[in-house]
C-alpha cells in the first residue's frame, strides 16, 4: 500500500484534484437546463421535494424509500433556494457531486499510480459519456458515485493508518451513500479485493457495521418491490454497454497487471454491475445508473494506462477520444436525450381541446406533476386522490366501475400514454380505460411527444 505524501508532495497534491473538478464542473453547468425540459424521474424529485414532511414521510411508507434521503435532502435545498431556477436547484448537486467524485479520483489514482496517472484518471472520468449523463439529472445517483469513490479513498487512508478514526470516517461515508441507494452496498466486495490482508479484518468490520446499518431500509425497500416492477431482464443494448465497459477495463488491466490499482479498479468496474446481471432469473435489478459508481474504476484504469504511455502518445489518444465523444456530448444536453420531456407533454396538453385527461398507465400522471397549471382545466377521469393526498407516488384511482362510468359521462377525452409496443398494465383499471376507449370513443388526433403519445378521442354517440 503506498504511503501519504509528504513534503512538496502533499503540497502538489490538490492540483491534481482541482483540475479534474473544473473540467467536470463546467461540463456540468454546460447545457444544464437542456432547454427547460425535465424527464419523468426528474419530475418524481421535484415532487417528492416539493411535499410537507408529513406528506413526504408519508409517502415513503408507500414506496420510494429507498430514495427517502435523498428527497428529505432536495427538500431542504427546495426550502432554501425556493425562488431560484427550479431545474439549477434539481440539478446542481449532482454536478457538484461528480467533480467532488473527479478530484475524489485524482487523489485515488495518485495514490495507486502516481500524480500524472491520477489527473489523467480524473479527466477521463469527467468526460465519459454516462458520467457527464447523471452530472446533470436531478436524481441521487452522481451524489452515490461521488460518496462510494470518496469512500474508497477513505479506505485506502484508514489501512494505512490504523487509527479508529480512519475507520469510522470510511464507514460513516460508505452508509451515507448506502442510504441514498442502497446498491452501493455492491461497491464493498471491491473495495475489500484491494486491501493487503492485515486490513481486511478491521475493514470487513466496518463493512458488517455499514451492512446492519442500511438493514432497515433494505427490509423496507423489499416490500416496496413493486416499484421495480418495470425493471425486465437486460435487452440487448444493456448487455452490450456492460461487454463492452468489461472489455475496456480488461484491456487497460493487463499492462497494469502486478500492480495495486487493477485490484480494485477493475473488481469496481465490473462485480456491482455483474451482480445486478446474476440476479436477473431471481428478480431483474439492472439497470445501468445504480451502479454508476462502477465507471470510477474504469477511469482509473484509463488514466493508469495513458500515464504509461507517455505525455505525446496520452495527449494524442485524449483529443481522438474527446473528437469522437463530441456528437454524444452535445446530444446529451438536447431535450432528444431522456426517454421523456414532461415540458413538452405539458405544453401539448396546454391546447387540448379535451374536457378530461386520462393516463395510461397511472404512473404516467407524473408527466402533469411538475407543471400541475397544463391540467388545471382537464378533469382527471380516474383520479379519487391526488400523490401528496392519498401519499403515493402518482395518486390514487378510482374503481375500474367508477372509471367506465366517469369516462362514459364525458364527450371528449385526451389519453397520455406510453408510445406503442411498451408493456401494458393489466390492473383492472387499466384494462377498463383501453377497453372504454376502444369501444365507445373514436380518436380525432394524435401527437407523439418525446417518449409520450397524446391523444384526443371523441366519444361515439
Amino acid at each position: 500500500m503506498p504511503s501519504s505524501p509528504s513534503g512538496p508532495a502533499r503540497a502538489a497534491l490538490p492540483w491534481h484534484a482541482l483540475c479534474p473538478a473544473a473540467l467536470s464542473l463546467v461540463l456540468g453547468l454546460w447545457g444544464i437546463r437542456r432547454g427547460g425540459s425535465i424527464w419523468r424521474d426528474e419530475v418524481v424529485t421535484y415532487d417528492m421535494a416539493g411535499r410537507s414532511l408529513p406528506d413526504l414521510w408519508r409517502a415513503l411508507g408507500d414506496a420510494d424509500a429507498v430514495h427517502g434521503l435523498y428527497y428529505l435532502f432536495m427538500h431542504a435545498l427546495f426550502r432554501l433556494f425556493g425562488g431560484a431556477d427550479p431545474l439549477l436547484v434539481l440539478r446542481l448537486p449532482s454536478v457538484l457531486a461528480t467533480a467532488a467524485a473527479a478530484a475524489a479520483l485524482a487523489l485515488l489514482g495518485r495514490r495507486l499510480a502516481g500524480p500524472r496517472a491520477g489527473l489523467l484518471a480524473g479527466l477521463a472520468f469527467s468526460v465519459l459519456p454516462p458520467v457527464q449523463r447523471y452530472a446533470q439529472e436531478g436524481r441521487s445517483y452522481a451524489v452515490v458515485c461521488a460518496l462510494v469513490v470518496w469512500a474508497t479513498y477513505l479506505l485506502l487512508r484508514a489501512a494505512d493508518r490504523r487509527t479508529p478514526g480512519a475507520w469510522t470516517t470510511y464507514g460513516t461515508v460508505l452508509l451515507t451513500a448506502c442510504l441514498l441507494h442502497e446498491f452501493a452496498v455492491l461497491a464493498l466486495p471491491a473495495q475489500l479485493a484491494a486491501l493487503p490482508r492485515p486490513a481486511r479484518r478491521p475493514a470487513l468490520r466496518v463493512g458488517l457495521a455499514v451492512c446492519a446499518g442500511m438493514a432497515p431500509l433494505a427490509v423496507l425497500s423489499t416490500r416496496q418491490s413493486d416499484q421495480v416492477s418495470w425493471i425486465g431482464g437486460p435487452d440487448a443494448g444493456a448487455l452490450l454497454g456492460f461487454a463492452a465497459m468489461s472489455a475496456l477495463a480488461l484491456a487497460c488491466a493487463v499492462p497494469l497487471r502486478g500492480t495495486l490499482l487493477p485490484r480494485l479498479a477493475l473488481p469496481l468496474t465490473v462485480l456491482p454491475a455483474l451482480t445486478l446481471l446474476l440476479l436477473t432469473p431471481l428478480k431483474p435489478l439492472y439497470v445501468d445508473r445504480y451502479v454508476l459508481y462502477g465507471h470510477a474504476g474504469t477511469a482509473l484504469l484509463i488514466g493508469a494506462v495513458l500515464d504509461r504511455l507517455g505525455r505525446n502518445r496520452a495527449l494524442a489518444l485524449a483529443a481522438a477520444a474527446l473528437l469522437a465523444l463530441l456528437p454524444v456530448t452535445l446530444q446529451l444536453r438536447t431535450p432528444q436525450s431522456r426517454t421523456d420531456d414532461a415540458t413538452a407533454v405539458a405544453r401539448a396538453l396546454s391546447t387540448t381541446r379535451a374536457d378530461c385527461v386520462l393516463y395510461l398507465p397511472s404512473r404516467r400522471r407524473v408527466w402533469s406533476l411538475a407543471d400541475p397549471d397544463s391540467v388545471r382545466r382537464l378533469r382527471d377521469v380516474a383520479l379519487d386522490l391526488g400523490p401528496a393526498e392519498s401519499g403515493t407516488l402518482y395518486g390514487r384511482e378510482a374503481s375500474a366501475p367508477a372509471i367506465r362510468a366517469r369516462m362514459l359521462a364525458t364527450e371528449r377525452i385526451v389519453a397520455v400514454s406510453d408510445p406503442a409496443g411498451q408493456p401494458l398494465d393489466e390492473t383492472p383499471q387499466e384494462r377498463t380505460k383501453r377497453r372504454v376507449l376502444a369501444d365507445r370513443f373514436t380518436p380525432v388526433r394524435v401527437r407523439h411527444v418525446q417518449g409520450t403519445l397524446i391523444t384526443e378521442y371523441v366519444r361515439v354517440p
